[in-house]
């Protein structure tokens, strides 16, 4: 399966009663697509997904997929914290068209490595699409270690990608080590991508795609056609970007950022909230001035 390098992890637009706005949806993956995102992944952290129902998932998936069609990997987040309601949104999500699913670890919980392996494996066999892992411990309290993932995909041959946002470059290099070649390791992290291409990893699930997605694909290509210092001064631009996309709890300010472009993507669902005050996104905006071509803005109507 030839997976993109550049995933986006997609934000879930709502309209002014709070309502998943599925129009603006697709009209958002769209954009995405045009600007670089090789494939989504919707409902995932970033879309908001401990504060979606299972019905609005599914609707989501649905509607996203009339509007970009069959030719763009559309992924949906399914893991939580409970098996067996992991391993019926994986199903639904399958049969509702998702080209694969995305498992983040079960939060609060803190399972053993054991319990980990019993999980993703107990979700993943015999399920029709694949699978991308997903390690973010800051988030769930609990990291998949790479000797973990490497006996995962030993057993379940549809497991075929990790996401890993650990934080911690020795894991990453040791991950990359591990694992088959096969398993195609992304980065969780946007300001650790591009130190992650370097070290052997395949792609990004990116926020900040939303925004410079042209400049991380650009970024990528460099990279791997041996233009090093190309990309690392790409990587340089964007830093600051990317530290002022995760300045409060993601997805806050990517959706005001999308706000702000011109999209009408809404406020995040509680218990997230938006900071009010004057200056909370000041410097966010004047990198979007600054990085992201006026001529790509779709201006709200």
């Amino acid at each position: 399966m030839q997976l993109p390098r550049i995933f986006t992890a997609m934000i879930t637009p709502f309209n002014d009663a709070g309502q998943v706005d599925y129009d603006e949806a697709g009209r958002l993956a769209n954009w995405l697509v045009e600007h670089g995102s090789g494939g989504l992944i919707l409902s995932g952290t970033t879309g908001e997904s401990p504060a979606l129902t299972d019905r609005e998932r599914m609707n989501l998936l649905r509607a996203v997929r009339e509007q970009v069609g069959d030719d763009v990997p559309l992924w949906m987040g399914t893991g939580t914290n409970n098996t067996v309601h992991s391993r019926e949104l994986s199903w639904e999500a399958a049969e509702n068209g998702a080209d694969g699913v995305l498992l983040v670890c079960p939060y609060y919980n803190k399972p053993p490595q054991e319990g980990l392996i019993r999980h993703f494996v107990e979700i993943a066999t015999g399920l029709p699409v694949p699978v991308m892992l997903y390690n973010i411990p800051g988030r769930t309290g609990v990291n998949l270690l790479p000797a973990t993932v490497r006996t995962i995909t030993q057993e379940c041959d549809n497991v075929v990608a990790i996401k890993e946002a650990a934080g911690s470059l020795p894991q990453m290099q040791e991950l990359i080590n591990l694992v088959s070649p096969q398993i195609r390791v992304y980065s969780g992290d946007d300001a650790m991508y591009f130190t992650a291409l370097t070290l052997g990893a395949y792609g990004v699930v990116s926020v900040a795609s939303h925004l410079v997605g042209d400049e991380l694909v650009t970024m990528t290509e460099s990279l791997l056609h041996g233009n090093l210092e190309q990309a690392r001064q790409i990587n340089t631009t964007l830093m600051p970007i990317f530290h002022e996309l995760f300045r409060y709890t993601n997805p806050i300010s990517v959706k005001w950022a999308m706000n702000y472009l011109g999209f009408h993507a809404g406020d995040v669902r509680l218990p997230l909230v938006t900071p009010r005050h004057e200056q909370a996104f000041e410097m966010l905006r004047q990198l979007i001035d600054q990085l992201v071509p006026e001529r790509m803005w779709p201006r709200a109507s």
